[in-house]
C-alpha cells in the first residue's frame, strides 16, 4: 500500500506541540544550564548553586526553562537574564579572543531590556551588572567548573529564579511579541494565516553529528539560496508562532531519553517519530506503541515474543486495531530522519500515514524476514540488523547512510527495500562475513520475497523464498549453496577442526563464479569423502544421499556443468541455501545425532 503524505513535518510538529502538556510558551526554551549565581538585594553575590545531575560518574547539565535562546550565527547576540559565563561573567575556559565584548553586550543589552523596574530581583540584577569586575571570579564562591556553562540568576531568599519573577515574565512576552523588527505580512506556509514571518528559523539540537550549538532546519544566508529579492525568513514564509512551535516540539523530542526519538541513529540519521490523534491519551498511547515497533531490540523477551506475535498475526490478516484497540482510524503517525549538514539539518526522509498502515508494513517486514532458525532472539530494530549485515565490524557508525533512510523508508512504507541492501549484504559476505550466523541470509530473504510478493500479489507459500530448507526449491543459486554447504560438512568431517575452511577460500568466488570453482570443490571432495568413509562410513553414506539429491536438482542430464557466473539475486539464493543447508539435518539423520564436523576418530552407533 503506497503511504500518502497529507502534511509537512512542520505542520505535524505545530500539531504536536498543540497537545504538549507542558510546553513552553512564546518567548521560551529549554537549555542546559549549570550553574544558579544567588544575589543579595544590593547586587552582591552571597552564593552559586550547583544545577547539575550528580546521578552518574559524571555531573551533566540539567535542563531548565528560561527565556528563549538568541539564534547565534558569527555576531554577538548576549541572552535575557541568562547565558554561558563569557556573556554572564566576561569569563571562558579558552583564549577568549572576544570574551570582553560579549560580557560588554550582555550588560548593556540586559540594562536596555530590563529598564526601569520595582522589582526587587531585577534591581539586584541591575546592581550586579553595574558592578560586576571579571576579576572576581577568581575568589569564592566562583569554580573553574563554572567556565563556558550556562547560568542563571536567583534572588537570595526567593524560592524562584530570577527569570520566573512576574516582572520578568512579563518582559519576556512583551519582547516576544514585539520581535524587533515589523517585515510585511505575508502567507503562512504552516498555518495557512496572513502575518509576519520569522526572520530567523529555530535552531535545532540533538541531531547526531549536527553542531552541539544547534542546526537550521530552515534558514537562507546566502544569495543562492534566496528568490526575488526577499531575505531570510521571507522565502519560506512562517509565522513567528509557528517556527517557534514546530522548534520547541521538535527539540523536545530531540531531547536525551525522550521516548519519541530512537536513542541510535540509522546510518546518518536522527529519527524521530510521533503520533497525532484527537484524544491526547490516545496519540500518547501511540507514541509508546511507536516506541516498541522501532526500538524493539530494548524490550526485554517476553515484551519482545508479545510484539512479535501480535505483527505475526497481522502480517496474517488480523486488523491492527482488533490487537490494539486504540488504533482508530484517526490515528496518524509521523517519522522524520535528520542528517547532519554543515550549519544546517537535512530532512533523510519524512513519512506520514495513518497508524495502522504503518503497523501493518512492520509486520510484513519482519514476515518477509521470517526465517529458521531464526539468527535471534529478539526481533531486530532496522538499526542492528543493518549494522549486522551491512556493517564493516558491526559498528552502527559503519552504515552506509543512504541505505539507512532507504531500507527505513521501504519498512515504514510497504515498499520495495533497496536492491543496494542486496548487494550490500553480499559484499559483506565475499568480505569475509559469516555466512552461517543468519543476519545476512534474513536480509536476503526479506529482498527476495518481498520482491516476489510485489510483483505476484496472488504468490503461494510453494512459490515463496523458502523460510527453511527446501530441498524441492527449483533454484540454481539455491541448489548451489546447498552443495557447498554439504561438501564443507564433508571436509569438516574428514578433517576434524580447521582453522581456515573451504568456506573461508571459496564461498564468494563459489556464489558468483561457479564454473571456475566448483570443480575444484568436488575433486577436494572426492578426497574427504574417501578419508570419511574409513573413520564414519554411516556418516560418509548420508553425504553422498544428500550430494547425489542436489546434483540431480542442478543438471540432471549429463554431462554436468555450472554457471559461469550468477547473477545478484542469485548470489544471495546461494547464501541462503548455504545457510539453510548447514542448520537443517540430512536426509535419514536421526534426532539427537550430531553432525561429524569434529573428525570424529571412530563409527559413531547407529550413523
Amino acid at each position: 500500500m503506497k503511504t500518502e503524505i497529507r502534511q509537512g513535518p512542520l505542520q505535524a510538529l505545530v500539531r504536536f506541540y498543540e497537545r504538549m502538556p507542558d510546553a513552553e510558551e512564546l518567548g521560551w526554551s529549554q537549555e542546559k544550564f549549570g550553574w544558579s549565581i544567588v544575589l543579595n538585594k544590593a547586587g552582591n553575590v552571597v552564593d552559586v548553586k550547583d544545577l547539575r545531575n550528580h546521578d552518574g560518574k559524571k555531573p551533566f547539565d540539567t535542563l531548565m526553562k528560561v527565556p528563549a535562546a538568541v539564534k547565534r550565527t558569527a555576531g554577538i547576540s548576549p541572552n535575557f537574564l541568562w547565558d554561558k559565563s563569557a556573556y554572564v561573567l566576561g569569563r571562558t575556559a579558552g583564549e577568549g579572543k572576544r570574551t570582553a565584548q560579549e560580557h560588554a553586550a550582555f550588560v548593556q543589552d540586559n540594562l536596555e531590556k530590563i529598564g526601569e523596574t520595582q522589582d526587587q530581583g531585577l534591581l539586584a540584577f541591575k546592581a550586579f551588572l553595574q558592578s560586576w569586575s571579571p576579576a572576581r571570579f577568581d575568589a569564592a564562591p566562583f569554580t573553574p567548573d563554572m567556565l563556558d556553562a550556562n547560568i542563571m540568576f536567583e534572588l537570595d531568599g526567593d524560592r524562584k529564579r530570577l527569570h520566573e519573577r512576574p516582572a520578568a515574565k512579563k518582559l519576556v512576552a512583551e519582547l516576544a511579541q514585539t520581535g524587533g523588527s515589523e517585515p510585511e505580512e505575508s502567507f503562512c506556509l504552516v498555518t495557512g494565516q496572513h502575518c509576519a514571518p520569522a526572520r530567523l528559523h529555530p535552531v535545532v539540537k540533538g541531531v547526531q553529528g549536527a553542531q552541539t550549538a544547534g542546526a537550521a532546519l530552515v534558514s537562507f544566508n546566502n544569495d543562492a539560496f534566496t528568490s526575488y529579492g526577499k531575505a531570510q525568513g521571507e522565502n519560506a514564509p512562517t509565522s513567528e508562532l509557528a517556527a517557534f512551535q514546530y522548534g520547541t516540539a521538535l527539540n523536545r523530542m530531540l531531547q536525551k531519553g525522550s521516548r519519541n526519538r530512537l536513542s541510535r541513529p540509522i546510518g546518518d540519521a536522527t529519527l524521530v517519530f510521533w503520533a497525532d490523534a484527537a484524544d491526547a491519551k490516545v496519540a500518547e498511547e501511540a507514541d509508546e506503541l511507536g516506541c516498541h515497533l522501532l526500538a524493539v531490540e530494548n524490550l526485554d523477551e517476553t515484551e519482545s515474543r508479545k510484539i512479535g506475535d501480535a505483527l505475526e498475526s497481522i502480517a496474517r490478516g488480523r486488523r491492527p486495531d482488533e490487537v490494539w484497540p486504540f488504533l482508530t482510524e484517526g490515528v496518524r503517525f509521523h517519522v522524520l530522519g535528520l542528517a547532519p549538514n554543515a550549519a544546517r539539518v537535512s530532512v533523510r526522509f519524512w513519512l506520514s500515514d495513518s497508524f495502522g498502515a504503518f503497523v501493518r508494513n512492520i509486520a510484513l517486514h519482519y514476515q518477509d524476514m521470517a526465517l529458521e532458525p531464526a539468527p535471534w532472539r529478539k526481533l531486530p530494530s532496522p538499526a542492528l540488523l543493518l549494522a549486522k549485515t551491512t556493517a564493516m565490524q558491526e559498528k552502527f557508525e559503519n552504515i552506509p547512510a543512504h541505505l539507512a533512510g532507504d531500507l527505513m523508508q521501504a519498512i515504514l512504507s510497504g515498499g520495495f527495500y533497496p536492491r543496494t541492501w542486496l548487494s550490500a549484504t553480499i559484499m559483506r559476505l565475499r568480505a569475509g562475513d559469516n555466512p552461517e550466523n543468519g543476519w545476512h541470509a534474513a536480509a536476503i530473504r526479506a529482498v527476495l520475497q518481498r520482491k516476489k510478493r510485489k510483483t505476484n500479489p496472488s504468490l503461494s507459500e510453494k512459490e515463496s523464498i523458502p523460510v527453511s530448507l527446501n530441498r524441492d526449491y527449483p533454484n540454481v543459486g539455491y541448489q548451489l549453496g546447498r552443495l557447498f554447504a554439504v561438501y564443507e560438512l564433508a571436509q569438516k568431517g574428514a578433517l576434524g577442526g580447521l582453522n581456515t575452511t573451504m568456506r573461508d577460500k571459496y564461498f564468494g568466488a563459489a556464489s558468483a563464479t561457479p564454473a571456475s570453482i566448483f570443480p575444484v570443490i568436488i575433486r577436494n571432495g572426492q578426497n574427504h569423502l574417501a578419508a570419511l568413509r574409513k573413520k564414519l562410513p554411516g556418516w560418509a553414506i548420508l553425504i553422498e544421499k544428500e550430494l547425489e539429491e542436489i546434483f540431480d536438482r542442478i543438471q540432471p542430464a549429463e554431462p554436468l556443468s555450472f554457471p559461469r557466473s550468477l547473477p545478484l539475486e542469485q548470489q544471495g539464493e546461494f547464501a541462503l541455501g548455504y545457510y539453510q543447508q548447514r542448520k537443517a539435518k540430512l536426509a535419514g539423520q536421526k534426532d539427537g545425532q550430531a553432525l561429524p564436523e569434529q573428525g570424529v576418530e571412530e563409527e559413531e552407533d547407529n550413523a
